[in-house]
């Protein structure tokens, strides 16, 4: 699945709740349904809350993954139209 191909990227490191949700969500909005967008950021709360929004608004989560100590990367899938 590491070779997906990443239709947008979004870097919110030092964005703190709730702005890591609002941003993303903006992001997920952006694309196209059946694109994808890779978001980066380094708030732990947030590595938790937006991929369960996600999944609340209808989107797949493809991967939630801890890429160092203190940051993560999120991959998420859009299949509904906001």
């Amino acid at each position: 699945m590491d070779n997906m191909k990443i239709d947008k990227k979004l870097d919110i490191r030092g964005q703190v709740c709730p702005y890591t949700l609002v941003k993303s969500k903006l992001g997920v909005e952006s694309i196209e349904v059946g694109q994808i967008i890779e978001i980066l950021l380094d708030y732990p709360e947030a590595a938790d809350s937006i991929p369960k929004a996600m999944l609340n608004y209808g989107h797949s989560v493809l991967k939630v993954e801890k890429i160092n100590p203190k940051e993560w990367v999120i991959q998420v899938k859009k299949e509904v139209e906001d």
